[in-house]
Order: structure tokens, then sequence, then C-alpha cells
């Protein structure tokens, strides 16, 4: 099965592909840009002009006290939309709410609790925002809607509904560089997250060999509820 991996920056495709051996032709890794509409538009064309089983967003993020501790990794059972809505006198009204659009999609489980065991990595929600939270209110605001939060992210849900346009499952693993919340630059573990990375794409081969989708993993493309991630 061949496998799409696609990251934000320079650094952490390299990071990812440190894991691989030299004659490895399965995995495809790309840099796809910042935000989820660049990783979205460079998803779709990757996936318009090759042949793939698996698509996987990759990368550091912001964790989420205590869920997520720096250089740890987690793989996302969720990959949500978390800033995609309105806002109202009531408070925050995902797009879903507004009666249109999709804010989450589910990768396989089975492939997800098998990986997370391969790593060590811990399982929860990874949200994908516009705006790197950068405020301890904000953070609790977004506890507080997504009460499994583990990663904040910029990539994963457009890396998503771009394989969901092709019927393809996702992934989303994210290494942790920093706290979500207040931003102190000099605590943050960017090297050790980008090596905490190659190690979890380490044992991503053995665990997708051989591996294919049940029917309902590879179409579970997204959720129109819009509840808590």
């Amino acid at each position: 099965m061949n496998i799409l991996v696609v990251t934000a920056v320079p650094a952490e495709r390299d990071a990812v592909t440190r894991a691989f051996g030299p004659d490895e032709s399965a995995v495809t890794v790309l840099a796809g840009g910042v935000g989820p509409a660049a990783a979205a538009a460079s998803t779709a064309r990757a996936l318009a002009t090759g042949t793939y089983g698996l698509v996987v967003s990759a990368g550091i993020g912001g964790g989420f006290a205590p869920v997520a501790p720096l250089a740890s990794v987690v793989v996302a059972d969720a990959v949500v939309a978390a800033d995609l809505g309105a806002e109202t006198p009531e408070g925050y009204v995902p797009v879903t709410g507004l009666g249109f659009g999709t804010v989450e999609h589910r990768p396989p489980a089975a492939l997800v609790r098998a990986l997370a065991d391969a790593t060590g990595a811990t399982t929860g929600t990874v949200l994908t925002v516009s705006t790197v939270t950068g405020t301890a209110a904000r953070a609790a605001e977004l506890r507080a809607r997504h009460p499994r939060a583990a990663v904040e992210a910029m990539e994963g849900f457009g890396v998503a509904e771009a394989a969901a346009l092709f019927g393809l499952p996702v992934l989303e693993i994210r290494a942790v560089s920093n706290a979500v919340g207040p931003r102190d630059r000099d605590a943050w573990r960017i090297g050790d997250a980008l090596a905490a990375l190659t190690g979890a794409f380490g044992k991503l081969r053995a665990v997708t060999e051989g591996w294919t989708p049940h029917e309902h993993d590879a179409h579970e493309h997204g959720h129109g509820a819009g509840g808590p991630g």
C-alpha cells in the first residue's frame, strides 16, 4: 500500500523521511504548506497524480497539558476543525450548527489503536486551527468545547478533507513541541519533537503492512453533528 504523508514545512518533512530507508518507495512525503487551505490544496494535487491507500497528516504541534506533554506523540482518533464556524451572542457555533459543512473526520479506529500501541503514543482529538493559541483563556475555551483535545495544529483538517474527496482513510500524527497557551518560545522543544516524530514514523510501515481498511473505515469521512471533540 502506498502512503502519502503531508507535513507543513520542510523540517517536519525531513524528520519523517529520516524514519525510512533510502529504498523506501511506498511512502511519499511532501511539505504542503502552513494552514488547512494550503494543506488541502497540496494533498489534493498529490492524490490526483498518484495512487495511495492511506493519507497521513504529520508534524509538530502544541500539546494540551497534562494530556500531551512536551516531546510526546499523539495519534488522532478525531481530526476536528476547531474554529470553522461563527461567533454568536450565545457563544461559538460550529459550521455544522449553522446547517452545513463538516467539522470532524474520524481516522480508522483499528489503525489508530495499532499505531498508538506500537509507538506508545497517546490518542485523542487533534484540533486544526487557523490562528495558533497564545493565551490561557483561549486554551481553556478550546478545552471546554473539545474535552478530549490533546494537540492543536494547523493542517490536519485540510489534509483530511482532501483525503475524503478521494475516498481515502486519513491519520494524523503529531509530536508535541510546546504547550498550548501563552507563547513561551524559550520553553519550546522543537528538536525533541522532531526526533519523536521520526521515531513514530519508524513504526508506521510495520503497522500498516498488510492492513486493509474496512469499508466503514475507508468511507467514514466527516461527521456533521459537530459535537465535542
